[in-house]
């Protein structure tokens, strides 16, 4: 059966392979699945840390402050 998703090959440390099976294993999810998860968090954290830089660089003392009811109509 074909699926929508991409392939990626991954080679991983052994320290990495253990520590992902034992994740796994303990939710009771494939490696495949739980690596996926672990991926989406992580990616999630990456975004996070640019939007705060962003943030930094617009704080400033001249910062105009918008309501809600201004941003958002």
């Amino acid at each position: 059966m074909p699926t929508t998703k991409s392939r990626l090959n991954l080679s991983l440390p052994e320290n990495m392979e253990t520590i992902l099976a034992k994740l796994a294993r303990r939710d009771s999810v494939p490696r495949a699945a739980k690596a996926v998860e672990l991926l989406r968090v992580a990616m999630e954290l990456e975004e996070d840390i640019v939007f705060s830089k962003l943030a930094e660089l617009r704080d400033t003392k001249k910062a105009k402050f918008l309501t809600h009811e201004e941003v958002w109509g």
